[in-house]
């Protein structure tokens, strides 16, 4: 059994009046379809007219039409036979004799004689089965997953376990139709009057196991993704890459449940609809939110900002603004500071007037307190659990003088 290449545009002339059949894909399709049976025509534009041919039997010289994206697979009697992987016009030839025709150049009385034979042995019905079967080898979109509960994965940029519900769609491709047919697709897809293999269909139970078996690879999916150092181990970045996280939902797919090397089958992109984290993980984020915005450069930006404002609440309350207490640095400290940036030929105050003895010196001021190590200090006190959020951010706006 083989098959010739015919053409690959329009057909016409004599050549066209003598195919028997003429088989093409079935109409209205949906995009989703994976494999489905080919279709004899009837007649072939008014040429090769065959209405009353043997069903599931396939004569030398029809023609089968494989469209651009398409392959076509071939059995008889349930084994498969053939695999056409380019698009084109193709004639069917089989050594078969219920395939012979007088018109695919076979002698006459041979032929039918033979045909008759082992049509009498069966009945007067023919002794073989031949099937057609397209398969579908773009991408197929719209291949729906989602969960009902929350699924658990270690997040190495939070530190700890992230909880989310999540839903979503993928699409595939079919990489091994061979694989595919042979591992994977019921047998009830692959014979006489087959309805379309529909990987979006309900009532498909091969597809209902795709289904349950990328849900169940999510968790892992989401790990590699948020672990790995190539992607910035950030959750934000998984719904604006499509393809990144197909790879790691691809590699836990593969490594679950082989789906490429057992049954031929490969995750092409992934879009997320929704991720919906559980009440710990938003809490979580926040605090990492906070913690982000008060660390690197715009953390000690920050810092600068609140001290400049210090002490300038300072100097318009005469060096014991409220703005210095609550740095921690008292009016004392805000004097000396003040006395820090007098000019050096300006002499002091009590210099000016000689003969009144000096006052005794004040007691030694406290030091001031660092306000960036304080909250370095309330910070790890948050993260211990020795206070709450409510006692962090109100100690935190006390030292930052807000």
């Amino acid at each position: 059994m083989g098959f010739i290449k015919a053409f690959s545009g329009a057909i016409g002339g004599m050549l066209a009046d003598q195919w028997k059949d003429f088989l093409a894909p079935p109409a209205n399709l949906p995009p989703t379809a994976a494999l489905f049976p080919a279709v004899p025509q009837g007649q072939n534009a008014g040429r090769g007219s065959n209405t009353r041919g043997s069903e599931n039997i396939i004569t030398n010289g029809s023609r089968i039409l494989v469209p651009e994206g398409f392959g076509l697979l071939t059995f008889q009697d349930g084994q498969l036979t053939g695999l056409v992987a380019e698009p084109g016009g193709f004639v069917f030839t089989s050594d078969d004799p219920n395939s012979q025709s007088v018109f695919a150049g076979n002698d006459l009385l041979s032929s039918t004689v033979t045909m008759s034979w082992e049509r009498f042995k069966f009945g007067g019905r023919p002794g073989t089965q031949q099937l057609a079967f397209y398969v579908n080898l773009k991408e197929i979109p719209n291949n729906r997953f989602g969960t009902q509960s929350e699924i658990y994965w270690d997040d190495a940029y939070l530190g700890a376990q992230v909880g989310a519900i999540t839903r979503g769609s993928y699409s595939l491709r079919i990489v091994d139709p061979i694989l595919l047919v042979k591992q994977f697709v019921p047998l009830t897809y692959l014979t006489a009057g087959a309805r379309v293999f529909d990987f979006t269909d309900l009532d498909n139970d091969a597809a209902s196991q795709l289904f349950n078996e990328v849900v169940g690879s999510l968790a892992a999916a989401f790990s590699n993704y948020t672990n790995d150092p190539a992607k910035g181990n950030r959750i934000a970045r998984i719904q604006g890459d499509a393809v990144g996280f197909a790879q790691s939902l691809t590699y836990a797919v593969e490594e679950g449940y082989q789906w490429t090397t057992a049954r031929g089958i490969t995750i092409v992109k992934v879009a997320i609809q929704s991720i919906e984290y559980d009440e710990d993980t938003r809490a979580l984020l926040s605090d990492v939110k906070k913690a982000d915005a008060l660390g690197g450069a715009r953390g000690n930006s920050f810092m600068q900002q609140a001290a400049a404002r210090g002490f300038q609440a300072a100097g318009e309350s005469g060096g014991g603004g409220a703005g210095m207490a609550v740095l921690g640095m008292g009016v004392n400290a805000a004097a000396g500071a003040a006395g820090a940036f007098q000019q050096p030929n300006v002499p002091p105050a009590h210099q000016q007037q000689a003969a009144t003895p000096p006052p005794p010196p004040p007691p030694a001021a406290p030091a001031p307190e660092d306000p960036v190590a304080k909250l370095t200090q309330l910070k790890a006190m948050l993260d211990q659990g020795l206070i709450t959020d409510a006692d962090y951010e109100a100690a935190k706006a006390k030292v930052l003088g807000l």
